[in-house]
């Protein structure tokens, strides 16, 4: 066995084979020519395979093997005619006629069916076929050399398809028909997909069958509609749902596809995608004799994202010829509109016209009467030729503009029309040159046409320039005539030169004497010329000028020859030049001065009601309109007037404004533009603006306001409309001052409670020493009268000074309070008696206390103290006697007659004390709270009451309104915050026997301050206590440590640097509970809850007495 010796599954396959029992017989008695054959076959990599004999027994290799695939090991030693039966009739006859002959032949890519792989299989095969001979040279077998080729002749198959359905479609057209080449293309593949289905989704979300291949209309697999939610005949659902989806066919579709005709039983349902959502359903048989593996998915994969393609460039087809279509019937819908829009206005023009210029013939109208008339006039004419010019390009555009050409001398006429524009070009301050020589021959023009055209070019160039020149020329040439209207304007960049002439087109950004304009006389120009058989064209260079040149043709065998010198055309929408040139000389400054183009009428110090008047800016290109707005506003504000933005942006820098009326388009700086302007500007922040537009809609108006302007008032508007607006704008922003002014004074209040709180603070350390050292000598020097006079006039003024702080503390609201619900009334009834004893006799007081009036949070005694300095305040202004009336009442938050300045939202009890006395002027009015401002004498007092009374209201939570005129007099109201619990019973207050304590107790004082230490030291030891002082918190924890007895207590200042006695405390409570502790401070805000009892400075021997005394005998600390 020799032979089969070596590696390989064959190999070893054909040493375990018994060939005795095959028609080959035992290997050794092989011939020769077997046995060298099988050797060379067996160490081939190509795939061969050898019969031998009449049985045509198989010899083959370990390549051959896998192109057999299941018939392999089975056919090793076997019958060929058997492993290959469902091919023999392909292959058989050609091996028997190379057996016959002795001739080997080569059949590339020959098709055979395999039932290798469980199924009817379309294979490929390139094949040699030779004969094999014998050791005597007959011939007795055949050796076969073969390589299969399907995957290539499969994916060249399938790759011509793809190419065959995008050829096919290639050519945009609708979906319907896309979809139709799409299919006719598939049904030339029916090896590759036996049928094809193309829906498609419609506006109402149903697919409709667009197009069919392999099946016919009628078959109950290719529904007409199926619905988007549809599982059946098809999985429609999924599919839309973006998934590719494998199902089965039978029993909906009978057809028979493949190479070997088999029943197709599967098909794939693909999605046809398109911009992010699903267009449509593909669904596409699957070849019985391919397996759908890899390679197949892939192909459809391509097939459908072709199609999508496909259908996804035919709908946007589709979609933008439905955009021009509409376009285009828009397009003649508007022209239709504009025909007769332009008809229609005719008819009133005509009809207002008339009768205005008959009135300007009256030789008795009165000028002002005539400058009126003039106005209307003058703007009824600039409408009929805009309603002209619409109506002209109207008719253009439909093919309904009727010329008549007669007999010209263009040259006169040319010059004539040119002429009209000299005295506004010369009034601008611009050269003008008109060169129309006599031409060779009369030319052939429609004459109101060839006005249009000239008046047209003329005013544009008018428009566009501001210094240099016009000039208008006229020649002949090479059988034509060339007008060129020239000038040194601003120019038209390039990238706009080619659209200058279409319609509705406007250089944006381009400098211009104004912004009106409908955008459409250049179109009507070409329009007009191109009827005249000619062309215009320009040529321009921005910053040095534009140049616009019309060609028409000489004679008139180019023209219609109906039209030449007919008599008969439409109505004539000829105004003549005066409009134009009226229109032009509208855009010149309204006069000769001032160079920032500021109109300025005469100033006027006060308004009807004798308040002064505001200044008023209005901003408009339109001379008319301007004069307009001025006359409106004229009687009750001053107005100044400029043509444009940054006219309006000077004059406001300069002078300023209260507020600002401005137009949207208008040269140089439109309105958008200076609003953003006027933003910018800090001081100008805050100006009201009023914008003006022909523009109407809510986006223009939107646009208006985002833009920063405060209202926007759509042109045409009512004469009352806009004073009413300007009126409220005003208001609004004399309001928004007020409140700014109020924000101020409330800053500056602030600021001063801050600066007057620290210096009150200071000055409590100081009072406290002095008082504490004064009340330790009046002990000292109980014998010395004249000492202990002197003493108690010293203690007077520390204590006068002390009141003094204390009420610097109350302004600063860094008092401490004792806020709590409180019975307002009965606070009140209890300063009867205090109340007729510090106004006197003279002075009348009535009490108007509310009816259930709600409990209010606030500190009575300081309440007291408020009421009793406004009444005080009250009797000073009421020398000559009079009368104040002390009334309560509950406010609810929304009740109107709340001022709006009042910071306190919620519901409040409000206490009013008015007087009958000489009252204040706002300047006086305005400063009434400030601290240590007072209209009194020297020495009458301290100006620091209203500052108190305000500075303890505002630390409730409360707030305080003023009102006073003079010789009216004032009125005071405090507003206290409503309490929702009620008012509680007062408690006693405990007994303050308790100023020497019972036994000695030891106390350590802290305090930064040596002076008040050492008082306050002196004031315990006078007490009776056993003192030890330290100048700080690290000194009294070293005292508490290093002390050979403890201590009852700790009186500690409240600020001191480096740690404040309240975060002392706190820290003792830790190491040592049992230890008591008093804080004293002078500045009793911003000592935290939690801390302990505190004691304020400055403070008597007797007040530290009883307040140590109640520390140290009190129940619960």
């Amino acid at each position: 066995m020799t032979l089969f010796q070596g590696a390989g599954e064959v190999r070893a396959l054909a040493r375990a084979l018994d060939w005795s029992r095959t028609p080959l017989g035992p290997v050794s008695a092989w011939p020769q020519s077997l046995r060298s054959i099988v050797r060379t076959l067996l160490s081939s990599q190509y795939p061969m395979i050898l019969t031998w004999g009449p049985e045509f027994t198989q010899v083959y290799n370990d390549a051959y093997s896998k192109l057999i695939g299941a018939g392999h090991p089975a056919a090793l030693g076997n019958d060929i005619r058997v492993t290959l039966a469902a091919s023999w009739d392909t292959l058989g006859p050609m091996i028997e006629r190379v057996m016959a002959t002795g001739t080997a032949n080569w059949t590339p890519a020959l098709p055979l069916l395999m039932e290798r792989a469980g199924y009817r299989e379309e294979a490929y095969f390139s094949v040699s076929h030779a004969p094999a001979e014998d050791d005597e040279g007959r011939i007795v077998g055949m050796l076969a050399v073969c390589s299969e080729v399907t995957a290539q002749v499969v994916g060249e198959r399938r790759l011509n398809l793809l190419r065959d359905v995008g050829t096919e479609a290639a050519e945009i057209r609708s979906l319907e028909t896309t979809s139709q080449d799409i299919a006719a293309a598939l049904s030339r593949g029916p090896l590759d997909v036996p049928f094809a289905l193309i829906y498609l989704r419609g506006e109402d979300g149903a697919l409709s069958l667009q197009g069919s291949a392999g099946l016919h209309e009628r078959n109950p697999g290719a529904p007409t509609i199926l619905q988007a939610d549809a599982d059946e005949p098809w999985p429609v659902a999924q599919v839309l749902a973006g998934k590719t989806v494998e199902c089965g066919v039978a029993p909906l579709v009978s057809i028979a596809g493949g190479l070997w005709a088999d029943p197709v039983t599967t098909a794939l349902a693909m999605p046809i995608s398109g911009g992010g959502e699903e267009l449509g359903v593909l669904i596409a048989g699957v070849s019985p004799s391919r397996a759908l593996d890899e390679g197949y998915r892939s192909f459809f994969s391509l097939l459908s994202g072709q199609v999508s393609t496909l259908i996804r460039n035919a709908r946007a087809h589709e979609e933008e010829r439905r955009r021009a279509d509409a376009l285009a019937e828009l397009d003649r819908a508007k022209t239709q509109f504009f025909s007769n829009v332009s008809h229609e206005f005719r008819t009133p023009l005509t009809l207002m016209l008339g009768p205005l210029e008959d009135l300007l013939r009256q030789a008795d109208l009165s000028a002002a009467t005539r400058d009126e008339v003039q106005v209307v006039h003058r703007n009824a004419l600039r409408l009929l030729r805009l309603v002209n010019t619409l109506l002209d390009f109207s008719r253009a555009e439909a093919g309904r503009i009727q010329a008549t050409f007669r007999e010209t001398d263009l040259s006169r006429l040319t010059g004539d029309l040119a002429s009209t524009f000299r005295s506004a070009v010369e009034r601008a301050g611009l050269a003008f040159k008109v060169e129309c020589p006599p031409l060779s021959m009369p030319a052939y023009v429609d004459r109101d046409m060839w006005e249009k055209i000239v008046l047209n070019l003329l005013s544009n160039a008018f428009k566009h320039t501001f210094e240099g020149r016009i000039a208008v020329r006229l020649t002949e040439s090479e059988g034509s005539f060339r007008l060129s209207v020239s000038d040194t304007g601003v120019g038209i960049p390039a990238d706009s030169t080619e659209r200058i002439f279409d319609r509705f087109q406007r250089v944006e950004g381009a400098r211009s004497r104004t912004h009106e304009g409908s955008g459409i006389g250049l179109a009507l120009v070409r329009e007009l010329v191109t009827l005249h058989g000619g062309t215009v064209a320009v040529d321009s260079t921005v910053g040095q000028g534009t140049t616009f040149t019309v060609t028409i043709p000489q004679g008139h065998a180019h023209l219609p020859r109906d039209h030449v010198d007919d008599a008969g055309e439409l109505t004539s929408t000829r105004i003549g030049a005066d409009a134009f040139v009226e229109e032009a000389l509208r855009w010149l400054p309204d006069a000769p001065a001032p160079p920032s183009n500021v109109l300025r009428l005469p100033q006027r110090n006060a308004g009807i009601h004798g308040t002064p008047k505001a200044r008023v800016l209005v901003a408009d290109d339109n001379a008319d309109m301007r004069a307009y707005i001025t006359r409106l506003l004229d009687d009750e504000h001053d107005v100044v007037a400029v043509p444009d933005g940054a006219a309006a942006l000077q004059e406001l820098l300069e002078n300023g404004a209260d507020l600002l009326v401005t137009d949207v388009m208008m040269p140089v700086m439109d309105g958008f533009q200076l609003v953003q302007q006027v933003r910018d500007q800090t001081r100008l922040r805050t100006l009201p603006i009023i914008m003006l537009s022909a523009r109407a809609g809510d986006e223009a108006s939107v646009e208006g306001l985002q833009a920063g302007a405060d209202d926007y008032l759509v042109k045409p508007f009512s004469a009352r409309e806009l004073q009413a607006r300007v009126h409220t704008h005003l208001e609004l922003a004399r309001l928004r001052r007020e409140a700014e002014e109020q924000a101020a004074q409330a800053r500056k209040m602030d600021a001063i409670g801050h600066l007057t709180g620290g210096v009150a603070h200071d000055f409590n350390n100081l009072l406290a020493a002095i008082i504490g050292s004064l009340d330790l000598m009046e002990r000292r020097v109980a014998g010395d009268d004249r000492a202990l006079r002197l003493l108690h006039n010293a203690m007077q003024a520390a204590q006068r000074g002390a009141r003094l702080t204390e009420q610097l503390l109350a302004f600063s609201r860094k008092q401490r309070l004792e806020v709590r619900p409180t019975d307002v009334n009965g606070v009140l009834s209890n300063m009867a008696d205090l109340m007729h004893r510090a106004l006197g006799g003279r002075i009348g007081v009535n009490t108007l206390l509310g009816k259930d009036l709600w409990p209010a949070m606030a500190d009575p005694n300081q309440i007291e103290l408020a009421v009793l300095n406004l009444a005080v305040n009250a009797r000073d202004a009421m020398p000559g006697g009079g009368e104040v009336v002390l009334q309560t009442e509950n406010i609810a938050a929304g009740d109107p007659q709340r001022p709006k300045t009042l910071t306190l939202s919620t519901d409040a009890v409000r206490i009013r004390i008015q007087d009958t006395g000489q009252g204040m002027s706002a300047e006086v009015l305005a400063r009434a709270a400030e601290p240590f401002f007072t209209t009194k004498g020297p020495g009458q007092g301290t100006g620091l009451g209203l500052a108190q009374v305000y500075g303890m209201i505002r630390q409730i939570g409360g707030d305080m309104h003023i009102a006073s005129e003079p010789g009216q007099g004032t009125t005071v109201d405090l507003y206290l915050p409503r309490s929702e619990a009620g008012v509680l019973p007062e408690h006693a207050r405990e007994s303050s026997a308790l100023a020497i304590p019972a036994g000695k107790a030891r106390v350590l004082v802290v305090d930064d301050d040596a002076q008040v230490r050492m008082a306050t030291a002196a004031m315990l030891t006078e007490l009776g206590y056993d003192v030890v002082e330290g100048d700080s918190a690290r000194a009294g924890f070293d005292r508490l440590e290093s002390g050979d007895m403890p201590f009852d207590l700790i009186l500690v200042d409240y600020a001191m640097p480096g740690m404040t006695g309240g975060e002392m405390i706190s820290q003792l409570r830790k190491v040592s509970p049992s230890l008591r502790s008093l804080l004293i401070s002078g500045y009793a805000e911003g000592v935290p809850d939690g801390s302990g009892p505190v004691l304020r400075k400055p403070f008597t021997v007797s007040e530290l007495g009883t307040a140590v005394a109640q520390v140290l005998h009190a129940k619960d600390r």
